[in-house]
């Protein structure tokens, strides 16, 4: 049977997958590698989000993925285009972001003997979640389904599907379809007994502190959380995909970089989806407290204690065992916790910010970007991180209200990543639009000037794409955080200088509007201007480059800590952060 007696081709048979997984949207890089299944989307209705780079295309479905909850897809040549997609790779399997990396396979390849491999997925094998090449045209829809399933369950991550060019064009066999579509499990049960001990602990404690992680939010758990701290009085710290699950009114919620000095004198430390890696401290002290009672809940068993010793683990859904655990505190009549401890904690940080970012004389300080940002964005807006020195700036006053509306670079840190990040975001944002009949959510990046330089060729992306992308540029004209680190340290600024250059005009080339900041003043009616916008903007504020070097003397300025050993760790709270 060919296509035209009416069969279906490989192509044809991916579209039918995707659309039944709930997708409209995919990432491709342009090129020849996936044309047939580029057409088949195409007539079949699909936005097709072009990009530049490998990278942007993996980050940019990792973008998606964040904020819809359904799995993003990246098209890329494998041969070319695997070793340029690895920092998007990376960025989105340590993120557990559901992502299915299409990747077109030289169907000759197993049979080289040259300097090459023959097998075309080697390189990415030993960083992603599953990685297989389907031979047979017959058996697409089988291998897609697999890939899609492997992203999404259990602990998600990246599935890589190589595809020999030709299969995408190539008729399938009516008499050899299977059914393959692979059926969701159910939501993985705590048990009852751990729910109990847990409620025990809970009773016992006068300080209970929540953390609230990604995998909080893959699994849907926000309601379930906001129930536990405006019923119960648990503070809930959100970090990553986890912000924004409480809303930070610093009353019930607040987040993890701004609120994380209160966390050592919680006496309990219920951990909800989320690693205890290098920016929770490993879940140690001088973190927490040494004494600290320790619950930890993941799908992922191996994930608990990976850190630390763990009094109470859990291993099963976050969104079940939180639901389950309100149910039991409420049979059980638990009284409310005050928060005044996590108050008193934060008074002076807060203190100390609340004084900076107000003078109206330039250069402009970058907590003026985030406090008037913070009296513009309506709840609902989805919020994108990059850089270091300005991410730093606004984890001290941004404030996430929603589900799924933080996006950042960690835990890899790649820099850069936030532009393609923020071009998946607003492709979701207009899926989710699109689908639910209602205004799409606003998107919006704040990135360094560093930072931005590595992918700026995304803008073009989401000019094609008709994207709509509020993005600011923290331009200090330089390497913002190693430039203090030097001169605090060594009295120079050697290899850290960029020159405060034009990058609204790189913009403007681009094709996105582009405009440049350097009073004040001119701030908030610019953000306005762009907030109104039909499409993206870019605003390229200058920044005051001596800002940083205040952050690395004051410990109540410092949101991140961006250490990677314990040792380290010691020495910066040798310091006693306030």
């Amino acid at each position: 049977m060919n296509v035209m007696d009416g069969g279906k081709t490989g192509g044809q048979a991916m579209v039918e997958v995707l659309r039944a997984t709930g997708l409209r949207t995919v990432f491709s890089l342009a090129g020849a590698a996936h044309a047939p299944l580029l057409r088949d989307l195409e007539l079949a209705g699909f936005h097709i989000v072009s990009s530049r780079h490998e990278a942007a295309t993996v980050a940019a479905a990792d973008g998606f993925a964040r904020v819809s909850g359904l799995p993003g897809i990246a098209m890329i040549a494998g041969h070319q285009g695997l070793p340029n997609a690895i920092g998007g790779i990376r960025t989105a399997q340590l993120a557990c972001s559901p992502v299915v990396l299409l990747a077109s396979i030289n169907e000759g390849s197993a049979e080289s003997m040259d300097e090459e491999t023959n097998d075309g997925l080697d390189m990415v094998k030993p960083y992603v979640k599953w990685a297989r090449t389907v031979t047979n045209v017959d058996r697409i829809e089988e291998y897609l389904n697999a890939a899609i399933h492997q992203a999404r369950s259990g602990r998600p991550g990246v599935a890589v599907l190589g595809i020999p060019t030709h299969l995408e064009a190539a008729p399938l066999r009516a008499d050899r379809a299977v059914p393959t579509a692979k059926t969701v499990p159910a939501q993985a049960q705590p048990a009852a007994q751990a729910i109990a001990e847990l409620a025990d602990a809970i009773a016992q404690a006068q300080r209970p502190l929540v953390l609230s992680g990604s995998g909080a939010a893959l699994s849907g758990a926000g309601p379930a959380l906001r129930q536990l701290a405006q019923e119960f009085g648990l503070p809930v710290f959100g970090h990553a995909l986890g912000r924004g699950l409480v809303p930070e009114d610093l009353d019930h919620g607040y987040p993890w970089a701004l609120a994380q000095v209160a966390a050592k004198h919680a006496d309990l430390v219920i951990a909800i989806g989320i690693r205890l890696q290098q920016r929770i401290g490993f879940g140690m002290a001088p973190r927490f407290a040494e004494a600290a009672v320790f619950a930890q809940v993941d799908i992922d068993a191996g994930e608990i204690g990976r850190t630390r010793t763990i009094d109470l683990p859990i291993q099963g859904d976050a969104a079940a065992t939180v639901a389950a655990l309100v149910k039991v505190l409420a049979e059980r009549g638990q009284a409310r916790f005050a928060r005044d401890w996590v108050v008193e904690a934060l008074a002076e940080r807060l203190a100390r910010i609340d004084e900076l970012g107000r003078d109206e004389a330039a250069p402009i300080h970058p907590l003026r970007i985030a406090r008037t940002l913070m009296e513009r964005l309506p709840p609902e807006t989805i919020f994108v991180a990059d850089g270091a020195d300005v991410y730093n700036w606004m984890s001290a006053l941004m404030r996430m209200h929603s589900d799924r509306c933080y996006l950042d670079h960690y835990p890899l840190g790649s820099m850069g990543i936030g532009t393609p990040l923020a071009l998946g975001a607003a492709a979701a944002a207009r899926q989710i639009a699109e689908d639910t009949g209602t205004p799409p959510r606003p998107v919006v990046l704040v990135t360094g000037d560093g930072s931005f330089g590595f992918y700026p060729a995304e803008l073009n992306s989401a000019a094609l794409s008709g994207l709509k992308i509020v993005c600011l540029i923290s331009n200090d004209g330089n390497w913002g955080t190693e430039r203090n680190a030097l001169l605090t340290r060594y009295g120079t600024t050697v290899n850290c200088v960029l020159g405060q250059r034009d990058y609204h005009l790189v913009a403007q080339g681009f094709g996105v509007a582009g405009e440049k900041i350097d009073r004040p003043a001119d701030l908030a009616p610019a953000i306005d201007r762009a907030l109104a916008a039909d499409g993206t903007t870019v605003l390229n504020v200058l920044t005051d480059p001596d800002a940083g070097e205040l952050r690395k003397r004051d410990p109540r300025l410092q949101m991140v800590t961006f250490e990677d050993l314990r040792s380290s760790l010691d020495a910066h709270h040798a310091m006693e952060l306030r």
